[in-house]
């Protein structure tokens, strides 16, 4: 067999593969390893392959950066009686928020790829291993030597609703711009990034740096109040800016109670550099930003609540769906985040099990006059 061929060969395997290591493709060709690399390398040089990574093109990942550990759900059996013991049920998961979008999108069928850091501890291992199996390229992962993989504990009331959280997060401070700066010969140029908030401060800047530079659309995912003090001043180069109501009073300083004062908070966002904000509002719905200068808004689906653990993570992911398959209408990507939080209220699980590449598909021709009622505000500017 000729060299060509041999190379034409293993291209088709990456095809059907792009997750399969060098050692399997020497092994399945009977080749060496150092041949395999000899190969790959000629691939990347023909721009059949984009990078390490083996992305094809036209098959760009969406980069996930951001939070992966493990969730632990604490439900109560009754109402809650503080300053006692409570009867309860335990539940355990992966979570974070960034792999908690990662898996959404790979369960749509969208190719992507985690940065994370975890400990070398038994869940940092089988973080990778579930998020590897749901097809998430997890190759610059950042393993910390004696450091206790990210928790995250919420306790909620026996209808679902959460209470109080507790998050031990500080690993992921080590995903520096430096770390990033690393591992970007190890990664092909992602079709979108979706950076959240359990990112340093620094980390957040460089990767707003890196949009403008590359022109790669960036979405940020707020957390919670407290890490909005990890949103620099300057938001230029920021496609899209997920967070609720509580995080964006934060970012502006003062409580939203009337259309007109989340009209004012959305148009000052942008005029930091936020090309479109989409603030979230629980069981009130959302609202969401559009280029003609106008914040409108969308009802919340009915959804027969059984927990809400990653339903706002849902959302986002539904929302990067759809900017990925190029719809820039915010209109329909919010109608499909709105879908998929509804699926993710009605489960058990923080991502829904059932979910599929078809699964958003009769949203797309949604009446806009039905259930998901329709309201226009003119934007403050």
């Amino acid at each position: 067999m000729t060299d060509t061929s041999k190379k034409d060969q293993l291209y088709e395997m990456i095809k059907a593969n792009p997750f399969i290591s060098q050692q399997e493709l020497a092994v399945q060709l009977g080749l060496s390893r150092s041949a395999v690399a000899g190969y790959i390398a000629g691939l990347i040089r023909e721009r059949r392959l984009l990078g390490r990574a083996y992305v094809l093109p036209g098959r760009r990942p969406v980069s996930c950066i951001g939070a992966a550990n493990l969730d632990r759900k604490l439900r109560s059996l009754a109402t809650l009686k503080m300053g006692t013991s409570n009867p309860a049920r335990q539940d355990e998961s992966f979570g974070g928020v960034a792999r908690n979008i990662a898996e959404n999108l790979a369960r749509m069928g969208a190719p992507v790829a985690l940065t994370t850091a975890v400990g070398d501890d038994s869940s940092g291992r089988a973080l990778l291993a579930h998020a590897q199996s749901a097809g998430i390229d997890t190759s610059a992962t950042l393993i910390l030597a004696g450091t206790c993989s990210g928790t995250y504990t919420a306790v909620l009331d026996d209808h679902g609703e959460m209470l109080v959280a507790l998050a031990d997060m500080d690993l992921y401070d080590a995903i520096t711009p430096a770390f990033l700066a690393e591992q970007s010969g190890h990664r092909a140029l992602p079709a979108l990034t979706v950076a959240d908030l359990n990112l340093p401060l620094e980390t957040i800047a460089a990767l707003l740096l890196e949009a403008v530079r590359s022109a790669v659309p960036l979405v940020i995912v707020a957390v919670s109040q407290p890490k909005m003090a990890r949103l620099p001043p300057d938001l230029t180069g920021l496609r899209l800016l997920i967070l609720n109501q509580g995080e964006l009073e934060t970012r502006v300083g003062y409580p939203l109670r009337t259309d007109a004062e989340f009209a004012a908070a959305c148009a000052l966002v942008r005029s930091q550099g936020a090309q479109d904000v989409i603030v979230t509002r629980g069981g009130a719905g959302l609202f969401y930003t559009r280029r003609d200068g106008q914040l409108r808004q969308l009802a919340a689906l009915d959804a027969a609540v059984v927990d809400v653990t990653g339903a706002g993570d849902a959302f986002a992911a539904a929302v990067c769906w759809s900017l990925l398959h190029g719809s820039d209408d915010l209109d329909l990507a919010c109608r499909r985040g709105l879908k998929l939080s509804a699926m993710t209220l009605e489960c058990e699980q923080t991502v829904c099990p059932w979910l599929g590449a078809d699964s958003l598909d009769d949203i797309d021709n949604f009446d806009a006059a039905g259930p998901l009622a329709l309201a226009t505000f003119n934007a403050l500017y």
